[in-house]
């Protein structure tokens, strides 16, 4: 379970900072940044607080709620058009920013998950699985997943065929099913290769 062992080892603020939506073959890739206020943090809220994927939907948007009662939180976001101008890794560390950016106050200190580091204008650590160690980078994890997921099922009440209500726009059966026979919309990632092979 994660916990507070590597905010504790650095000086100063911290923000855990993770993101949604890297593997999809539609809609923006979504990156949160949480600093969780230890002192208005009750225990029975650290314990629900886990990496996203270990979380069912009803699960992650249930805590939610209870972790901005404690937390900044800031949102932030890489297009369909950035992901394929720029690749999605550099779309990655660009909606990273953003999410660091958007905090009330710059923090001291970034705890990234993943072993790639974003240009952000603080200290930056990165922490392989760290949704699975580091509570603050959990809590991003969960805000960036019900961020987008609840972004994916906006864009489905306009495009239903795709199923992205259900698969946030991975490449399900339903989804490739609805390619072969839709075509893409304006929020494929056309530099995807099982889009970018619809188009050629």
């Amino acid at each position: 379970m994660p916990d507070l062992v590597l905010e504790t080892a650095c000086s100063g603020t911290v923000a855990g900072v993770d993101e949604a939506g890297r593997g999809p073959w539609a809609g923006p890739v979504v990156a949160a940044a949480a600093v969780l206020d230890t002192r208005r943090l009750d225990p029975a809220l650290a314990a629900a607080i886990n990496d996203s994927k270990a979380l069912k939907p009803a699960q992650r948007e249930a805590v939610l709620p209870q972790i901005l009662t404690c937390a900044d939180i800031s949102v932030g976001m890489a297009t369909v058009e950035e992901i394929d101008a720029l690749n999605i890794l550099a779309a990655t560390m660009l909606a990273m920013r953003r999410a660091v950016e958007g905090l009330a106050a710059r923090p001291a200190n970034a705890l990234v998950d993943g072993n790639r580091a974003p240009d952000l204008p603080c200290a930056v650590q990165t922490v392989v699985k760290g949704d699975t160690l580091s509570l603050s980078i959990a809590a991003a994890s969960i805000a960036a997943k019900v961020h987008r997921d609840a972004l994916m099922a906006e864009l489905s009440r306009v495009h239903p065929v795709y199923g992205w209500e259900r698969n946030a726009g991975y490449g399900t059966r339903q989804h490739r099913e609805a390619l072969e026979l839709h075509g893409i919309t304006v929020h494929h990632r056309r530099s995807f290769a099982p889009i970018a092979r619809l188009i050629r």
